[in-house]
């Protein structure tokens, strides 16, 4: 009698993957730096629900795919953020995946080579260490959470997340937030529609079972009691919405579903039209719109880097620029966060 297999007929290999909890004994977190982390969320909780009138900055690369250079910009921006730290709270950008609309790289995690080898558990000992390396130096980290398994490895060194604007829709993602440890920004889908990210953000409220990973790596199911820090973070969609209209019209829709009216802008993707030099042109709308009074704007997103603009991924890549998203070189950034501050 001939078996038919029906089974894993396109899976071609099945590579180990290292548990959470073997990765974070490896890289263990300090005292200092949990504390830190926990009181970074507390502040960031403060500002987004009204208690610090301060100005949230979230701002880094576009991805990270040099750790090296990623920590001289955590250095840099830790000098130009204490300076300025009475005016804005600045928060690195440290986004480690990368969600494509076909194919591409997937980012440091899943691809830490840059060469199509898929190393994972290499991608994630880089990962952890960079983040345990940014919170030693003193900057909150913020990152978009795309696997919904990952975050098990790092979210203890994560004082903001994101729902991204591709998985705005998804069920599993609400369900992820609702069971993430920090304030998570729910983006609006990629055509402009604000309405499905106040709809995650009520989703990601409520409790929630769904299946995951637990930090020793074993199946099971995670039971949440809703998150009731996330918030929506407009970036843009077929035309900008940072604009004052823009912004009235996604408070409307806030105030109807019952939610605070807390909003962040993130100055580029579709709100600068992957010009990073429109960014600029976001920032000063919304500080233009607090100093008129609309304090529902707490905090801004920027895509920066050491070197201005992007590069192809290959040989001889230029040291700070993005691999993926154009940013904005250091330089403009900081005379951007110093125009913030005034």
């Amino acid at each position: 009698m001939c078996i038919v297999q029906t089974d894993n007929l396109r899976i071609v290999k099945t590579h180990p993957l290292v548990s959470p909890a073997i990765l974070a004994e490896e890289l263990p977190h300090s005292e200092a730096a949990t504390n830190f982390v926990a009181e970074s969320r507390q502040t960031i909780k403060n500002i987004l629900f009204g208690t610090d009138d301060r100005l949230m900055v979230i701002v880094g690369p576009c991805s990270i795919h040099d750790t090296e250079a990623a920590v001289e910009y955590a250095e840099r921006l830790k000098s130009v953020a204490d300076g300025l730290a009475d005016q804005l709270f600045c928060v690195m950008r440290v986004y480690f995946e990368k969600p494509r609309t076909v194919v591409g790289w997937k980012g440091l995690i899943n691809d830490p080579d840059l060469d199509g080898t898929f190393r994972i558990n290499k991608g994630l000992r880089l990962a952890r260490r960079l983040l345990l390396e940014v919170t030693n130096i003193g900057l909150p980290a913020a990152t978009e959470f795309l696997d919904t398994t990952f975050g098990q490895y790092y979210t203890d060194l994560i004082s903001w997340g994101a729902i991204g604007a591709r998985t705005v829709e998804s069920q599993i993602h609400r369900e992820l937030a609702s069971g993430l440890s920090m304030p998570v920004g729910i983006k609006n889908r990629t055509d402009g529609d604000v309405q499905v990210a106040v709809d995650a953000i009520r989703a990601a409220s409520h409790k929630h079972l769904f299946p995951s990973l637990t930090k020793e790596g074993a199946p099971a199911i995670l039971e949440t009691k809703g998150n009731p820090d996330c918030h929506l973070v407009l970036r843009g969609g077929k035309r900008p919405n940072f604009d004052a209209t823009s912004v009235a019209r996604a408070q409307r829709l806030l105030k109807d579903a019952d939610l605070p009216e807390t909003v962040m802008v993130d100055c580029s993707h579709g709100n600068s039209s992957k010009d990073p030099a429109k960014q600029v042109i976001a920032a000063h709308s919304v500080r233009a719109q607090r100093k008129h009074g609309n304090m529902a704007l707490r905090a801004i997103m920027l895509e920066s880097h050491l070197v201005g603009g992007r590069q192809e991924l290959g040989k001889n890549l230029i040291r700070g620029q993005s691999v993926t998203d154009a940013c904005l070189g250091f330089t403009e950034t900081r005379e951007l966060l110093e125009t913030l501050a005034q």
